[in-house]
């Protein structure tokens, strides 16, 4: 039996309220009241059964449920935007949409996509996330960012960057009541994993001399990069890193890298479009502030730099 959808009104209202952590910003966007806010996530709690938000001190915080839910709601609202643009648009060629990973969009694309916009004001950016290889016959898409080894045929991949893998934690761990001075010390922490990169952990314990049955004890996976990375923000366990995840983060002394041992990816990020199509000049803009962006990140980066 297929279940039934909750209210789409209530839906929206959750996810800008989870966007704002606040239902008076919430209101403001949608143009309703606060107490219409509160009204809708009030009943979309009881048609769901779950409770979404906890008052803390005049803040608002997300109940773990909801931390879980608000990433399909937030795909779903984004696809039927994406496909209300692709009906109503009128001009293509001030719209340009770009497809690349949900983790890369989170902590690599989005911090960086303001200077585009600001060098290109004319262009509206739509930014959606899969992990599928585009079919650029449909045009609903202009150009995407895949992590792989570069060989799509009937594709132009350009590379963009490398990985390095290496455990990051916050830096209240390492001055937390169990040391981590040595990475023998992970045997007393909680490990972080993210769903695809399960071998991470155990190649760089195997290169760092440490038994790879560490990586089987206590810990806790997450199906998205960017997920685990927060969870190492907010000082839940150790995660192994990637530097186009991190690089932000440490840059920012959110995170720390604890120890000095770093693996080189066995990929790495490509941008990818389409094959001998003459490129639009909103393409070629694109392409060319992406390739500096990632040449530029690249040069800054190294795991010794950050050590705490």
């Amino acid at each position: 039996m297929t279940a039934r959808l909750p209210s789409l009104n209530g839906l929206r209202a959750f996810e800008a309220a989870a966007r704002h952590l606040s239902f008076t910003l919430a209101a403001s966007e949608l143009n309703v009241t606060q107490t219409a806010i509160s009204h809708q996530i009030r009943r979309l709690e009881e048609e769901l059964g779950i409770r979404l938000f906890v008052r803390k001190n005049r803040a608002l915080a997300l109940t773990p449920q909801a931390r879980d839910y608000l990433p399909g709601v937030r795909a779903a609202f984004n696809d039927l935007r994406l496909a209300t643009d692709r009906l109503l648009r009128k001009d293509d060629d001030k719209v340009l949409t770009v497809s690349t990973l949900a983790s890369l969009a989170a902590k690599w694309l989005l911090p960086r996509l303001t200077a585009f916009q600001e060098a290109h004001p004319g262009l509206d950016v739509r930014i959606t996330t899969s992990t599928a290889l585009v079919d650029f016959k449909s045009g609903d898409v202009d150009a995407a960012i895949r992590y792989g080894r570069g060989h799509w045929p009937g594709l132009r991949a350009e590379w963009l960057m490398a990985d390095e893998v290496f455990p990051v934690c916050s830096p209240a761990l390492i001055a937390g009541n169990r040391p981590l001075r040595m990475p023998e010390d992970l045997r007393e922490h909680v490990l972080l994993h993210t769903s695809g990169n399960g071998d991470d952990w155990r190649q760089w314990l195997t290169a760092a001399g440490l038994p790879a049955d560490i990586s089987k004890l206590r810990g806790i996976t997450f199906d998205m990069a960017f997920m685990t990375v927060q969870a190492a923000i907010d000082g839940i366990g150790v995660a192994m890193g990637r530097t186009s995840y991190v690089q932000d983060d440490i840059a920012k002394g959110r995170l720390v890298v604890p120890f000095d041992i770093a693996l080189p990816a066995d990929a790495g990020f490509y941008l990818v479009t389409p094959e001998g199509a003459m490129e639009p000049p909103k393409l070629k803009a694109f392409r060319q502030w992406l390739l500096t962006s990632a040449k530029n990140g690249s040069d800054k980066n190294g795991p010794d730099k950050h050590k705490p």
